[in-house]
Order: structure tokens, then sequence, then C-alpha cells
């Protein structure tokens, strides 16, 4: 898909106006997880000073019906501040701030599992559940072509590409340079980043954070890279599998422990938390995709270092199918 000529804005021209004063005005970007589970919006506000919690950012609304998240009807949803960072874009003393969603009756939005999952947690906490997520996504251009591959064709096997150097091995590490760095101003939990297998794929890692923490740090460490590209004029997508055939798909991985786990004789709390998840295991494929695992079942394959959808394995630093998997 062509793009008109016009697309294309001068940053720099941009740049002259960012540095105008802004006053003691605060914007503050509203954050929010659509009506599809997987894409972000957003939208700003202004305050009149610096809000120093969350507790500080009023609630908001916005239009349902343009974000699959009602009908036309009836289509006003509520904004509910849940978590607040600074803003890498604007800089401060302006804010990034993730919601909840809530229908026009003040129940959460079916898309709102930030809900549920801080009951959950909240229930949990004295066990402290510590997560860290490995999140890979791939670069596109916006004809939807992978970034830096050849326009009619395919760059070499994988092979050299995983945690590799140099312009024939790594494309688009300004990106992620732009986004390891923005996310740190913003004060997310990112604790590393690497080239992944297939080219034009990378990974950035989030954590460890402790209960709900986890979610937020995420979303918005996913916000920020989607509004990095944009400045970039460049896609990234976290799709399981975008390029079919012989390449490595992408997943975010999740890296999992509790205060037992931690402990002397953790070791034996593990094994019997893998024993009770092979119990549930298609229940859970199906809570991990927003299309009740459609979408992995591309990349879930046995091959290209993962093991098959349909059948649970453990393993010690265990890439492979179940059938090669060792004993827990």
């Amino acid at each position: 898909m062509a793009t008109s000529l016009s697309s294309k804005l001068n940053k720099a021209v941009k740049q002259q106006y960012m540095e105008l004063p802004q006053g003691e005005k605060v914007q503050a970007m509203y954050i929010w997880v659509d009506g599809s589970g997987e894409g972000l919006r957003c939208k700003t506000r202004t305050l009149d000073s610096e809000p120093k919690s969350v507790e500080d950012l009023p609630e908001w609304n916005f239009d349902g019906s343009s974000t699959y998240q009602s009908e036309g009807s009836n289509s006003d949803m509520y904004l509910i501040p849940a978590a607040m960072f600074r803003d890498p874009f604007r800089k401060d003393p302006n804010k990034l701030v993730l919601c909840e969603v809530l229908k026009y009756n003040r129940k959460p939005a079916e898309t709102n599992l930030r809900h549920t999952c801080k009951k959950i947690m909240s229930m949990v906490d004295s066990r402290q559940p510590w997560f860290g997520m490995e999140q890979e996504y791939t670069l596109l251009g916006v004809d939807g072509h992978p970034f830096g591959w050849p326009s009619n064709g395919f760059p070499g096997p994988q092979g050299p590409y995983y945690c590799g150097v140099g312009a024939d091995k790594a494309y688009g590490r300004d990106v992620v340079e732009a986004h390891y760095r923005a996310c740190l101003y913003a004060g997310v939990q990112i604790c590393g980043t690497n080239a992944e297998v297939m080219p034009a794929q990378w990974e950035f890692q989030v954590g460890p954070c402790e209960g709900i923490n986890m979610g937020d740090h995420l979303w918005v460490a996913r916000f920020i890279l989607h509004r990095v590209c944009e400045d970039f004029g460049v896609v990234a997508t976290f799709d399981p599998k975008p390029i079919p055939g012989n390449w490595n798909g992408a997943g975010c991985h999740t890296n999992f422990s509790t205060k037992e786990m931690r402990e002397d004789g953790g070791l034996k709390v593990i094994e019997d938390s893998i024993e009770r998840l092979s119990k549930r295991h298609m229940y859970h494929i199906r809570a991990y995709d927003p299309k009740g695992g459609l979408d992995n079942a591309r990349r879930l394959t046995g091959h290209h270092e993962t093991s098959n959808i349909d059948e649970f394995s453990a393993g010690v630093a265990n890439r492979g199918p179940a059938s090669e998997s060792p004993a827990p």
C-alpha cells in the first residue's frame, strides 16, 4: 500500500513548538486498551497543576462506539486513572496515565481485564507474586513489509540475527534505543532488550514487578513503543507469526515466582505448581490469546523454538517440543 507524499511531517519543525513554555498547565495523556483487547487508544487533557499521584487525576470519558466497546445508542465510557508515568515525549511535568474502562453503568468493560486481575492480585499479595515479561515484536514499514527486508525477496536465513550487531544483521536499532531510553525516563521497569532470531524482530523485558504493577508497566511499555515507532514512521506488530514459513514467530514470555518459590525448598513448590498448570492447559491457552488461541496456533507448532499448542510440556532450559522435553 503506497502512502501519500503528504504523510511525512518534518520533525524539526515540530520541535520549535515543543520548546515553547507551557506555563503552569500540565498535559496528561490518558491511555486505555480498546475493545479488541490488543489495541491501545489515547487522548490528552489539560490539568491546572502537576498531579502527584493517581488520586489527583480526574476521571474522563470517551466514545466507545469508535473503539469497539459500545453501541452508538449509548456510547459513553468512563476512563478511571490506574497508573501514572512521566511523559517521555512531552517531558516533565507532563504525564502518561494508564486507565481502566467502565461502561455507562459503571461496570467494567469486557476488555477491562485489569479490574479482575487486580482483585486476584490483592487476594494473593502475601505470596508476593513477581513477574518478568519478555515482549517480542517485529518492525514493519507502513506498507506492512518487514523493516529492512529486500523489497522483492527475503534476507539471508536465520542464524546471525539473534543478539546480532552490524547493519546487515540488526534492522532498526534506532527504534530500540529510543524506546529503551523513553521507558527509563517514564519510570517503566524495563530491564533489558535484544535483537531476536528473525531479522527486524526485537525483544524488550519488563520486571521484576510485583502484582498488578506488571500489567501496568508492560502496557505502558507497549504504548511507548507504538508512539516511538510513530515518530520514526514505522510500525511495531506483536503478531505471533507475522511472516509465514521458516521464520521464528513472536511471543510474550512470562517469568513468574512467589515468595515460597524463591525460598529454600522452592523447587518443590515450583514442581507442584507445574503439575497443577498441566491440568488446565487448554483453558490457559484460550486465556492467553484475545482470539481464544487462534493467533498463537500459528506460532506454537513445535517448530522454530516452540512447543505444540495442544501439548503441555515442562523442562529446564528447554525450547523444544514436548517430545524432547525432560521431566521438570
